[in-house]
């Protein structure tokens, strides 16, 4: 297994108790360290010492999980780069290949800072059904809590979205400080995205093969191909 590259056009710097990545255009993934990533309630999201059972951790998929082909998307939630593919060609790909069967559709979340684990977590506490529509809210609404400011707003703004889909304020006190599940998180995305060696967002595995970011018409023509 090829080990994640480390961030290097990004800057870790303290906001208070807190630290977030300042993303540069480009976006690889990096390698997070534990003590970066913490619950809203302050607990560290990874621990070294003790075993992490990543199985609890389900595939969040849509569309045919018979069909001849899977895409697997890996992205983050703090990603300009990946909103823009779901405000544009995810909308293509649903209505073409995921809404008529053609493909199994995975999204694998990749977490660049602590505020990408925590939408990670509202967007999972939702539950499978709704998941992919919270994640629709997530990052059509990006622009507006990923630059709220401080944790704090981030976490209001994050609650609003939460509330649209219908999550009460104690479902999501209980989902955003479940450090265990943070934790579990945390592993998790390490051993998917290093299994497949991701280093940017988004990137695409379809049927075992990993690709960059593409248009529509481009990853069409794989799909096709693949389903052939």
């Amino acid at each position: 297994m090829k080990q994640i590259i480390p961030m290097v056009v990004a800057a870790l710097v303290g906001v208070g108790g807190y630290f977030v990545f300042v993303h540069e255009p480009s976006t690889p993934a990096p390698q997070i360290a534990a003590a970066t990533l913490e619950t809203p309630a302050g607990e560290p999201a990874a621990n070294a010492d003790g075993e992490i059972d990543i199985s609890t951790i389900p595939d969040m998929m849509i569309g045919n999980p018979d069909a001849p082909v899977t895409v697997i998307e890996y992205a983050s939630y703090t990603c300009p780069h990946c909103a823009s593919f779901h405000s544009g060609t995810y909308k293509s790909l649903k209505t073409d290949y995921i809404d008529t069967g053609k493909i199994n559709f995975i999204f694998r979340e990749v977490y660049f800072d602590r505020y990408g684990l925590w939408a990670s977590m509202i967007a999972r506490c939702a539950g499978p059904e709704k998941f992919f529509g919270v994640t629709d809210l997530l990052f059509a609404g990006q622009s507006t809590w990923a630059r709220a400011g401080e944790p704090a707003a981030i976490i209001g703004e994050l609650r609003k979205v939460g509330r649209l889909t219908g999550m009460n304020d104690e479902l999501l006190d209980s989902c955003l400080n479940d450090e265990t599940k943070a934790k579990t998180l945390v592993e998790w995305y390490q051993a998917s995205a290093g299994a497949d060696e991701i280093e940017s967002t988004p990137s695409f595995v379809i049927n075992g093969t990993k690709y960059s970011n593409m248009s529509y018409a481009d990853m069409s023509v794989i799909l096709d191909e693949a389903a052939n």
